[in-house]
């Protein structure tokens, strides 16, 4: 409990920290944004809402979450998707990245997923919720808030998951588990996911893809 505790305290204080580092720059303009976005509506759908499974939704995500990943990408602090690598590249300068998040931010999330697994589903949201005391791992909830939408829409380290595309949420996990991603402050969420196993990455995966 007391591990728990100090763990949270760390995060709070990250959270503290990433909002000064990312918000030190002018406010995003959602308008001037929905021009320097269309690039990005091949993959992640002219209003966020990807159509593909293997690419996020980015509606409604938080913009300095957004702006951190772009980035990341850029400075190659993010290096497991060689095409949004490149895709970063090619914007010019902060602002542009404040103001494609300001665009996506201000977009509604649609389109409610349905779980192909309800018993899956209903183990992770017991994973979401809880965590998993044996092993070691806390609840998803604690840092992502209820349902998954966040605590801190001016926060760039704690996304907004619930109603992200499954597949994408197991990769990115995968991914964390196997070091190809390490964009996360203080390697916190590397330390968790190399706890979880195969199905418990599956089951709150399931979940959270329902929670629109």
């Amino acid at each position: 409990m007391v591990k728990n505790k100090t763990a949270l305290s760390v995060f709070s204080a990250l959270i503290v920290l990433a909002f000064f580092s990312v918000g030190a720059h002018a406010a995003g303009d959602p308008e001037a944004g929905q021009m320097k976005a269309a690039a990005c509506g091949g993959c992640h759908g002219d209003d966020g809402n990807s159509p593909a499974a293997t690419f996020p939704r980015l509606a409604g995500q938080y913009e300095n979450y957004i702006v951190k990943q772009v980035m990341d990408f850029q400075r190659a602090k993010r290096t497991n998707n060689a095409t949004m690598a490149a895709m970063a590249g090619m914007v010019a300068t902060v602002q542009d990245a404040k103001d494609i998040g300001s665009y996506f931010a201000s977009k509604k999330m649609k389109g409610q997923l349905t779980p192909t697994n309800k018993s899956l589903a209903a183990q992770g949201e017991k994973l979401f919720l809880n965590g998993n005391p044996r092993t070691g791992v806390y609840g998803c909830v604690n840092c992502h808030g209820k349902r998954g939408k966040g605590k801190s829409k001016t926060n760039s380290v704690f996304p907004r998951i619930g109603g992200q595309h499954r597949d994408y949420i197991i990769k990115e996990l995968q991914d964390f588990r196997a070091g190809e991603r390490s964009n996360d402050p203080g390697g916190m969420m590397s330390d968790i996911a190399k706890k979880l196993s195969d199905d418990e990455i599956h089951a709150v995966a399931e979940y959270l893809s329902t929670l629109l």
